[in-house]
C-alpha cells in the first residue's frame, strides 16, 4: 500500500453535457472560467497558428466572439477556433466570407440546429457586427478558456 505524503488534488472540468452528481459537487471547489476576451483569443491563434494571416486570425475571432453571444446550444471554445483558422488555411482562405463560413460551420459549431440557426442571413449580420471588434474592442473579458 502507498501513501502519499499530501493528498491529491484533483481537478474536474465540465462541459455542461451532462449533470454533475450533487455528491461529486459537495466536495469540489467550484470555479468558472470564463471565455477569452478578443486580445487574448487572438494572441492564442498566434501563439499556435504563427502561419494564419493576420487578417483571418482577427475575422475569425470577432466572429467567433460574436457567436458566443448567440443562443447556441453549445458555445465554441477556443478548440474550435483554432480547428477552424487550421481548416480555413487548408483551404486556402486569407479572409471570411458569408459563404466560406456558411461550409465550414460544422467544424464551429456541433449541432445541427444551432447551425441552421446561424446559416445565411445571421451568418452575414454577425460577420458585418465581427468588422466592430478590432484588437482592443473584445466585449467578454476573463481566462484562458470556455467552460
Amino acid at each position: 500500500t502507498y501513501k502519499a505524503v499530501h493528498p491529491p488534488i484533483v481537478i474536474i472540468t465540465s462541459n455542461r453535457t451532462r449533470e454533475v452528481h450533487d455528491a461529486l459537487k459537495r466536495r469540489c471547489l467550484y470555479y468558472w472560467i470564463e471565455y477569452p476576451d478578443f486580445q487574448k483569443e487572438l494572441q492564442i491563434i498566434n501563439d499556435k497558428i504563427p502561419e494564419a494571416p493576420r487578417q483571418l486570425a482577427q475575422q475569425v475571432t470577432g466572429f467567433i466572439q460574436e457567436l458566443r453571444e448567440t443562443e447556441l446550444y453549445k458555445i465554441p471554445g477556443v478548440s474550435e477556433t483554432l480547428d477552424w483558422t487550421s481548416a480555413l488555411l487548408a483551404l486556402n482562405q486569407s479572409e471570411l466570407d458569408p459563404q466560406v463560413i456558411d461550409d465550414t460551420m460544422g467544424i464551429v459549431l456541433k449541432y445541427q440546429d444551432d447551425i441552421e440557426m446561424v446559416r445565411g442571413e445571421p451568418v452575414r449580420a454577425m460577420l458585418e457586427r465581427s468588422k466592430n471588434r478590432g484588437p482592443r474592442r473584445g466585449r467578454r473579458g476573463g481566462g484562458g478558456g470556455g467552460p
